[in-house]
């Protein structure tokens, strides 16, 4: 099976970070995003992992709007993730793995990956506080 070679950007990118909008909603922006973790600690972030309730979704313009405990953020390129179209309906609780295009006045993502996680959607919703959390304390 053919793989395209990855660009230097791609293997540079360190992974994802768990965020909740409100966290990324305050990150400083520039060369990048810097969020501040806390006691003078700090992280950049360009690539992101959200979870969120889907609120509103406009095909038209290739969007969705999700809210998490925290806010609301956009994901933009909604259309073109495999298997993304049937997270795209109101109230499903999903995952969007994407790369930040801005921080405010709301965050705004670019998709790169989305799951369903509505099937148990409680128990994801706790421990994605959890998970986040751990982030924090790092």
């Amino acid at each position: 099976m053919y793989k395209p070679e990855k660009t230097t950007a791609e293997r540079t990118r360190p992974p994802p970070v768990k965020v909740l909008s409100g966290q990324l909603r305050t990150a400083n922006s520039g060369n990048g995003y810097v969020m501040n973790l806390g006691r003078g600690r700090s992280l950049l972030v360009s690539l992101v992992w959200m979870q969120g309730t889907v609120v509103d979704v406009q095909l038209d313009r290739n969007t969705a709007l999700l809210v998490d405990e925290t806010g609301t953020f956009a994901v933009q390129g909604v259309d073109n993730i495999p298997k993304g179209k049937p997270c795209l309906s109101q109230g499903k609780y999903v995952m969007v793995m994407g790369v930040v295009q801005a921080v405010s006045p709301e965050p705004v993502i670019r998709a790169v990956k989305m799951a369903d996680l509505s099937e148990l959607a409680a128990l994801h919703r706790r421990m994605w506080k959890l998970e986040v959390a751990t982030l924090s304390r790092w």
